[in-house]
């Protein structure tokens, strides 16, 4: 394998401040300065400091839940803590047995691997997995068809990191071998003001405490969509306004991006509006909606569908998905009688 196909499976990187490229500068960098997810904080916590009494590597570790709630932050995190390298690839990334077998044969003892979208790992990667996370060790075959042979490679302990948005499509046996198990769920509405403003200092962005209030109540519990929105309501109060982020301004600015006042964007409306105006609410088949709208049904059911259905808008039967009074109320249509048992 030739250098750049190496770069293409991995970053490997030293876990500490200095190496984060600018784009990271947005993330904490020990779990002291992690906003949020106090509970697996907590446990990790405890989890990485027994390791470190023992002199042993952290148990395998599995984040899972929507997209944008810190899981490739925590997992940089836990790195930093233990004070170990992390070398960070995807499951798309790695195609062939081999693949992995380069990674793993690069990790020094203690090291960190962190497998972002883990479920899409081919089971032939997969199994090989197994006893390097279980035992640590891979056996592979080499060779052509006639002269081939079997190889026993040890490996020095180290820490699988899994991010998924997925975990139901995880398969029972790559499941069972996670010591721990992380549900990372949405962000509770301080936090979030919390984030916006520590993210508005980082970028020397004036802001009042309204302001930041007002780009998280519509952030939708997670900190990458609040902090994209932050930076498009800098722009709109450097160009529209004083160049501080208010309240007034927040408003303004999110009101141009079809942001309304539950963080509902474009999309969002289009798949409410949709289901109430085609269906009288449903139950509708996610691919049927898909269609209508287009786009495509794994986008729906992994960036939208989670939220709507945490924040009350929509509901999952056995016939599809339907509607809610709150949805009907919140887009301003009358609730049909008959939903109301009328």
């Amino acid at each position: 394998m030739n250098t750049e196909d190496e770069n293409k499976l991995t970053s490997g990187e030293l876990a500490d401040a200095a190496e984060f490229s600018d784009e990271r500068t947005l993330r904490p960098q020990y779990l002291s300065q992690y906003i949020g997810q106090d509970k697996i904080k907590e446990q990790l916590d405890i989890f990485i400091k027994a390791a470190k009494m023992r002199e042993e590597s952290l148990d395998h570790v599995l984040l899972f839940g929507p997209p944008g709630l810190g899981k490739t932050t925590m997992a940089f995190v836990i790195a930093n803590e233990l004070g170990v390298n992390i070398k960070q690839t995807s499951g798309p990334a790695i195609e062939k047995a081999g693949d992995l077998v380069a990674i793993l044969n690069e990790l020094e003892a203690g090291d960190v691997l962190f497998i972002d979208e883990i479920h899409r790992l081919p089971m032939s990667v997969e199994e090989v997995l197994y006893s390097a996370m279980e035992d640590f060790y891979i056996d592979i075959m080499i060779g052509g068809a006639e002269s081939s042979r079997s190889v026993h490679l040890e490996l020095p302990p180290f820490t699988l990191i899994g991010a998924t948005t997925r975990a139901g499509m995880l398969s029972n046996p790559l499941r069972a071998r996670f010591g721990i198990n992380a549900h990372m769920a949405y962000y509770e509405l301080r936090d979030l003001t919390e984030i916006v403003i520590r993210t508005a200092d980082i970028f020397e962005v004036e802001i009042t405490g309204d302001g930041a209030h007002e780009i998280a109540r519509r952030s939708r519990g997670t900190p990458r969509i609040a902090n994209r929105l932050l930076k498009r309501v800098r722009d709109y109060a450097q160009i529209k306004g004083t160049g501080t982020v208010t309240d007034e301004i927040t408003r303004q600015a999110l009101t141009m991006l079809d942001v309304d006042a539950s963080g509902l964007d474009y999309i969002d409306q289009k798949i409410i509006r949709t289901m109430i105006e085609m269906y009288g609410g449903g139950p509708v088949g996610l691919g049927t909606l898909a269609v209508n709208i287009s786009e495509e049904r794994e986008t729906l059911e992994d960036m939208y569908e989670p939220y709507l259905i945490q924040s009350g808008f929509l509901i999952r039967t056995r016939q599809g998905r339907k509607v809610t009074q709150k949805a009907y109320t919140h887009f301003g249509y009358a609730y049909p009688e008959n939903e109301n048992g009328g």
